[in-house]
């Protein structure tokens, strides 16, 4: 069996979120499983994507309306992921410093076409390769309509054989565009007009999961939540529940494993939690204007609504107005508004608050490591991969009871003493300070139980290979 993944994003290649994380892990633990998987992402100019070698395997050019773009399918010479790279060099669509975005958070405004040429590059790739995959995985609307493209575009039928999966990792971002561009499409069948529809736009989102073979969500209560509450779409995740699965992502334990990570100050040495934790935090303090002395509650994350981050700055405030003995940090990048506020209250409460208003993957594990609680009060949350590595750290989430979090984080009032975190239900300020007001006390008046939790939370294994396990699964029901 041979597993293609089709994604925008690959870690450490290119990230943005978890998107980014899933392909750069699964992968890698089918190749350990015996599965032959490998990845194709577009070629931003990145820096690890500078840093490293790649060879060209193919080139050709795809067709936007009445010209013709060249491409370059590129491989990473040494394989240093565990599994082979492929990039898709487009000049002109992705020679840029940002995968969704510039470096100043606006996002680029020819995503259409952007995609469209990744997508018709990676078709014509294996059309003319001598071995072709068993299966195509496609991740996300950004290759949503590789599944329609070989089965209804002429040009690419001879692929119509290979079974397709399609992973959605946020249903929020359907890709839509107006029917005035389908001029930029390759040709195809006019009876299949309405395979590629929805709500009288091109939905990419829409025709990935009427075309594909399977489609499987991030988690199994995000799944649930899309056939009641997904913007209009939810007669179409019901009528395609017989070939729909939600399957929990994992987390590459190679990666964030606390024992061996050379992004933290302090790794952990015989089980020594409680050392572990303050050395870290002793860390931030350098980092951060902070009392050593309070709990740290973190958010790290993309600075978005999708993320519940624009309750913060408020929710913030509220906290420390009320004199809660807690400090509160940021790391995360994206709505310049959010930014904003996050810098005046930088100026405004210091030795209490402080924020990194970055993309850092170190410092992200250097605060996963030194928090005592992560706080996560998404909107939407398909899944959700940063609870797993607060967890594996020792770290308690302060999650909202939504998607993934819901499926991982047990409240620490269940009576069967499963709890892992805290979980508050509405999104408002009111359950969300109320949360956090739970997290200090359980820190400061029961800090037995708090340390009793937080070892337990280390010990919980949400490594991918009972993910990977069902994906196979999958792939093989199809086969």
């Amino acid at each position: 069996m041979k597993v293609l993944h089709i994604s925008a994003e690959c870690y450490p290649a290119a990230k943005s979120g978890g998107l980014g994380d899933v392909v750069g892990a699964l992968p890698k633990y089918l190749q350990k499983m015996g599965v032959s998987a490998g990845v194709v992402i577009p070629k931003y100019r990145l820096r690890w994507i500078e840093e490293h070698a790649f060879t060209p395997v193919f080139r050709g050019a795809v067709r936007l309306h009445n010209y013709y773009i060249p491409f370059t399918i590129e491989k990473e010479q040494h394989d240093t992921l565990g599994f082979p790279l492929f990039v898709v060099d487009i000049p002109g669509k992705f020679d840029r410093p940002g995968i969704y975005a510039d470096p100043s958070g606006y996002t680029y405004g020819d995503e259409v076409e952007r995609y469209l040429s990744f997508q018709q590059a990676v078709l014509q790739w294996i059309i003319n390769s001598p071995g072709r995959p068993s299966v195509l995985h496609c991740h996300d609307h950004h290759t949503g309509l590789i599944p329609f493209m070989i089965k209804f575009c002429p040009e690419y039928r001879a692929l119509e054989g290979i079974p397709t999966v399609f992973t959605i990792h946020n249903g929020m971002y359907t890709g839509a565009f107006s029917w005035e561009k389908m001029y930029l499409l390759p040709f195809l069948y006019g009876e299949a007009r309405d395979l590629l529809d929805w709500a009288n736009t091109i939905n990419p989102l829409a025709s990935g999961i009427k075309n594909s073979w399977r489609v499987t969500t991030v988690s199994p209560s995000y799944l649930e939540e899309l056939k009641h509450s997904s913007n209009g779409m939810e007669w179409l995740f019901y009528h395609e529940q017989h070939k729909s699965l939600g399957i929990l992502n994992g987390i590459d334990a190679q990666v964030w494993n606390p024992q061996t990570d050379q992004y933290i100050a302090q790794r952990l040495n015989d089980q020594n939690v409680a050392g572990f934790k303050t050395a870290n935090k002793q860390a931030l303090a350098q980092r951060f204007q902070i009392d050593l002395s309070l709990p740290i509650i973190t958010f790290i994350g993309r600075l978005v609504t999708e993320k519940g981050a624009d309750i913060l700055p408020d929710l913030f405030s509220r906290v420390l107005n009320s004199g809660m003995r807690v400090n509160l940090l940021v790391l995360g990048t994206g709505d310049p508004r959010i930014a904003d506020a996050f810098r005046n209250m930088r100026q405004n409460s210091r030795g209490r608050f402080d924020a990194s208003l970055e993309y850092n993957e170190g410092l992200a594990h250097q605060l996963y490591a030194g928090s005592d609680f992560l706080i996560m009060p998404s909107r939407v949350e398909p899944c959700g991969l940063n609870q797993m590595y607060a967890m594996r750290y020792g770290t308690l989430p302060i999650v909202r009871s939504i998607g993934g979090l819901r499926d991982t984080v047990p409240d620490i009032g269940e009576p069967d003493g499963s709890g892992r975190g805290i979980r508050f239900n509405n999104f408002s300020l009111e359950d969300a300070s109320m949360a956090i007001y739970r997290a200090a006390e359980l820190y400061f008046n029961q800090r037995a139980t708090f340390e009793k939790i937080r070892e337990k939370i280390m010990q919980i294994d949400f490594s991918w290979e009972k993910s990977a396990q069902q994906y196979i699964e999958v792939y093989n029901q199809m086969l």
